[in-house]
């Protein structure tokens, strides 16, 4: 599944673009009631005059001045009324004459523009700014009303229709909602973030060096509970791992010290055939425990990281193998800069150039710059591996055949330490089979 890729990655992003947007629903439909009653607020303005004049002309109160009552007419059979038909209004009419209490038979209503006498205080507006009367053109509504069958009363009143203001008022109003919430939440978040952020650092340190800072226990309670736990944790993992290291030490040395004894004892056999065979299997045992003291090592590395030339470095171990008349050649290459553990990446290149003579008959070896990385390549002669076996051999005491015969191999730990030098440079061991035969193995290093 692909990610939004406007949609905020980090925890307090993702806090804050959902308030919003939930802030934007709730505002939408807040806009939507808003603006339904001011619709209806508007046609209950617009009909109320001419609902009030249909009215007074029914009740024929005789307290009330004669002029008003010639503010409606009434008239026999169904009226003709010209101009735009507005049922908005009809029916908000209706709604008014039922609340009343007003028995209406049929209500209709239309809409024209019409010229309109100037009202009072429109005169005397008028006459203050310094003009002249005049009538002027105005939205004119026309109500009919049948009270009784057949019988119409008729009246006419100005629209009124103003288009609605309220809506730069609603965007200022989000707007400072948008402020009074998201300014406290997005402090909170920043306060709950810093410590995440530090545990996430350091955890990070502790996955590529196996050793961390300890974090800062603050913030919120939870993330304080979440900041002892790893501390205490940390301190727990860092403890065993000191005392396998001091373990794999103690091994180390009191291995070292019976093979030191052998190949001492193997010095007084006379034949020589034996001896050699035995001074083999010692020096087998050596590089034997050696690699497993390495490969348990892994990740805990004591060297520093340096600047290195890689091409060098390269051109450097397959120099060694020449020297001992290894069928090694090396592709000449441009320089290639990265920061790595320059020893680790000699044994794991050492390693590769190995298995390519011993099962690839010769090593052909290059360096190649690519965009972001940098690849070390060994490629071989030989048969390559299964495609369904390429994963297997990167586990440790894996090999090709089942003997432990150096002469075909090794205990196979060699791709497995490779792949850990690799994995603590965060990088990569790749494997792919040639299409013109043979295996190449690739160190692939951030550049």
């Amino acid at each position: 599944m692909k990610r939004l890729r406007l949609w905020p990655q980090s925890l307090v992003g993702q806090i804050i673009a959902l308030v919003a947007l939930a802030l934007f629903v709730a505002q939408a439909i807040n806009f939507g009631l808003l603006y339904r009653e001011r619709i209806r607020l508007q046609l209950t303005a617009q009909t109320a005059p001419a609902v009030y004049r249909v009215v007074d002309a029914l009740d024929n109160r005789p307290d009330r001045p004669g002029p008003a009552r010639m503010r409606a007419r009434f008239v026999q059979g169904a009226p003709q009324l010209t101009g735009e038909s507005r049922p908005d209004i009809e029916k908000r009419a209706a709604a008014m004459f039922e609340d009343i209490g007003l028995r209406i038979l049929t209500v209709r209503v239309v809409q024209d523009d019409a010229v309109m006498p100037m009202r009072r205080w429109e005169r005397i507006r008028v006459r203050a700014d310094g003009e002249r009367p005049h009538d002027h053109r105005v939205e004119r509504l026309t109500l009919a009303a049948e009270y009784e069958p057949g019988k119409w009363v008729v009246t006419q009143a100005r629209s009124g229709d103003r288009p609605a203001r309220f809506g730069g008022w609603l965007i200022g109003q989000t707007l400072i909602l948008y402020v009074i919430v998201l300014l406290p939440l997005l402090w909170i978040g920043s306060r709950l973030a810093r410590p995440l952020k530090q545990l996430t650092g350091s955890a990070q340190q502790f996955a590529r060096t196996g050793a961390a800072d300890a974090v800062d226990e603050r913030g919120p309670g939870d993330v304080r509970d979440l900041t002892m736990a790893f501390n205490a944790m940390r301190s727990r993992i860092i403890a065993m791992l000191d005392e396998k290291d001091r373990m794999l030490g103690a091994i180390g040395h009191d291995l070292r010290t019976p093979l030191a004894s052998l190949r001492v004892r193997a010095e007084s056999v006379e034949d020589d055939a034996e001896r050699a065979r035995m001074s083999e299997t010692i020096d087998e045992m050596n590089r034997m425990l050696e690699d497993i003291l390495s490969l348990a090592r892994a990740g805990r590395s004591t060297e520093s990281v340096q600047k290195v030339d890689l091409a060098a470095l390269a051109d450097a171990v397959v120099e060694d193998f020449i020297e001992l008349e290894s069928p090694v050649d090396m592709t000449e290459s441009d320089r290639a800069v990265a920061f790595v553990r320059p020893q680790q990446i000699r044994r794991a290149l050492r390693n590769l150039i190995e298995n390519a003579i011993v099962y690839g008959e010769r090593a052909h070896v290059s360096v190649v710059r690519e965009a972001g990385s940098i690849r070390l390549v060994v490629a071989d002669d030989g048969p390559g591996i299964a495609e369904d076996r390429m994963e297997e051999m990167l586990e440790p005491f894996t090999r090709l055949e089942g003997s432990r015969n150096r002469e075909t191999g090794g205990a196979g730990l060699g791709l497995a330490l490779v792949r850990a030098i690799m994995a603590e440079h965060q990088g990569e061991l790749r494997l792919v089979n040639r299409a013109e035969g043979g295996l190449e193995a690739s160190l692939v290093l951030p550049a």
